[in-house]
């Protein structure tokens, strides 16, 4: 009937959940060098929640709020870096996580930080490659000033 075109998939353009993905991985390794520091034996993080000083390797991006609210999800203040048993197996290790960040960040943005979860926040794909881009670099500058070789 009509002369129906197939549609061209553009792909220079990324899918949002691709970006996300990506995202996802760089703003880990970012908070989590970010938490780190380094000694003669290696690099090594503390544990937001317990305390535990930790390999680099053993350390996961911890968030406070879950990771379901984007209004918070890439927010810095809302991840730490974590142990794997904290994060994974003791549910985030919830209460003593936000003992450490009131430490950490003082209870006023804990607060404000809590009031930010039920926002409705969007991302568009163009604005997810730019935070990649960002934390590519801040990646890149981490580990050249500190002069870390982690992975």
């Amino acid at each position: 009937m009509w002369n129906k075109r197939p549609k061209k998939k553009n792909a220079a353009r990324p899918s949002k959940p691709a970006a996300t993905a990506r995202l996802d991985r760089v703003f880990s390794e970012y908070i989590r060098l970010r938490d780190s520091f380094a000694t003669q034996a290696g690099l090594y993080f503390r544990c937001i929640s317990c305390g535990r000083i930790l390999p680099y390797a053993e350390a996961d991006c911890g968030h406070y709020i879950n990771r379901r609210h984007m209004a918070t999800r890439f927010v810095e203040a809302n991840c730490n870096a974590q142990c794997r048993a904290c994060n994974r197996f003791d549910e985030g290790n919830i209460y003593n996580y936000r003992r450490g960040l009131v430490e950490k960040i003082g209870e006023e943005r804990v607060l404000l930080l809590e009031s930010r979860k039920n926002e409705t926040c969007h991302f568009s794909a163009f604005e997810l490659e730019a935070m990649v881009t960002h934390y590519r670099k801040e990646v890149k500058r981490l580990k050249e000033e500190r002069q870390w070789n982690a992975r």
